[in-house]
Formats: C-alpha cells, structure tokens, sequence
C-alpha cells in the first residue's frame, strides 16, 4: 500500500489572504514503512515573507528569490504523489493550499484521493490531550533535536515516524511474523495429538486377571 507522508511551509494560514506555499515535503511509504524516496521543493511564493511565519520556518525572502515558482513544480509534485494514500497532520490546512494552488495552474485538484488525517485519528487515540506534531512526536519517543525550526520535509520525515506508531511501531512486522509462527507451532502440535501409533497389549497376566472380572459380572454382554 503506496502511502504519501506530505507537509508544507506557507507565508501565512489562508490562500484567500494572498499567502502562498513556500515549500513542500512529501515520504514515501509502503505498507506504513519508509521506502527512501521522497520529494522536497522550495517555492518562490512571489511576495515578501511576513516576520510571524519567518520565525516558524526561517525561510528568508533572500533564500526563496531564486527558487521556482509552484506552476514549475507542479508536475513533478503530481507524479510523485500519482497512485498513493496521503497522510497529512491537520490536512483541512494543507489541502486548503495545496488545491487553491493546482487551480490556479488549471490543475485538477486533491479531492480524490484517499486523505489520512493523523490530526483527527490523533484526537481519538489521546482525547483531551495536545495533539500537535511536537506533543505526538514527545508522546512516541521520536526524536525531536533536530526540529529547531518547521521545515516540510523534516515534518513529513516525523509525521510517517508518527503514523508508523499510531499503527503499531517497528515491531508490528516482527510481532506479526512470530505470531504467526505461534500458529504454526500451535497447528502442528494439534495435529501431533489427534492420534497415537503406540499401540499397547495388555500382558498374559493382566488378560486372565480381565477374564476373572468379566466373569463375576452378572449380565455382561462381553
């Protein structure tokens, strides 16, 4: 199962508003499993970076001048995503990006593909609880040193860690593989005890002691 953990960086928290993606961060994965591919693109949003959204990400106008527009990008996002799963953290934010972008480059947008959104499976599993991909990362182990900054394809690296957990860890595989073997086991010992080839006479003596029983038994049918 081709599963795609994706994030972004933006300007800003509406599209509406004139605030852009400024970079996209896409894993790969098979079966909950990094595969080793992945897609990373820096956008140039084509407008000046507020203060507030640079000390989230620390993506500078100066870093972004010679990046490639989002309609440059586009294609080679499509492909990547082509026949996968998405898994996003708060997906209503990202895709509210994402398809107001792929719109205005005459691109059909996101709304048929499958959409895992930890955010909500978060608030099952841990209700009440903070939610965000730094408290679930906390809550898993993960590590978190190298998260001085939001950076998208570092997001997407933890949010496949963080699915992975949700679904079982590292271990789901090694568990399954000797529960299985448990069966197996289980299965061949049932059958060993259906039957027994030992077959077992009674000895001379035991006979005659059985004939003299039998034959102080009134009524017997033997």
């Amino acid at each position: 199962m081709k599963r795609i953990a994706l994030d972004i960086e933006t300007t800003g928290l509406d599209p509406k508003l004139g605030h852009k993606i400024v970079e996209i961060g896409c894993i790969e994965l098979d079966n909950n499993y990094p595969t080793g591919r992945y897609f990373q693109e820096y956008i140039n949003p084509n407008r000046n970076m507020p203060e507030d959204a640079l000390k989230i990400h620390g993506l500078t106008n100066d870093f972004l001048a010679n990046k490639p527009l989002f309609i440059e990008i586009v294609d080679k996002f499509l492909n990547f995503l082509d026949g996968g799963e998405l898994v996003i953290h708060n997906a209503k934010f990202d895709l509210g990006f994402l398809n107001y972008e792929l719109e205005l480059c005459s691109k059909e947008n996101l709304k048929n593909f499958k959409v895992i959104d930890t955010l909500l499976l978060a608030r099952k599993i841990f209700p009440g609880a903070a939610n965000n991909l730094d408290a679930l990362c906390r809550r898993y182990s993960l590590d978190l040193t190298k998260r001085k900054k939001h950076g998208a394809l570092l997001d997407a690296e933890l949010l496949a860690d963080v699915f992975l957990e949700m679904n079982g860890g590292r271990q789901q595989g090694i568990n399954l593989e000797f529960e299985n073997k448990i069966i197996e086991r289980n299965l061949e010992n049932t059958k060993n005890c259906l039957y027994s080839k030992k077959t077992v006479a009674p000895s001379e003596e035991e006979a005659l002691k059985h004939k003299k029983i039998i034959s102080l038994l009134k009524n017997n049918h033997w």
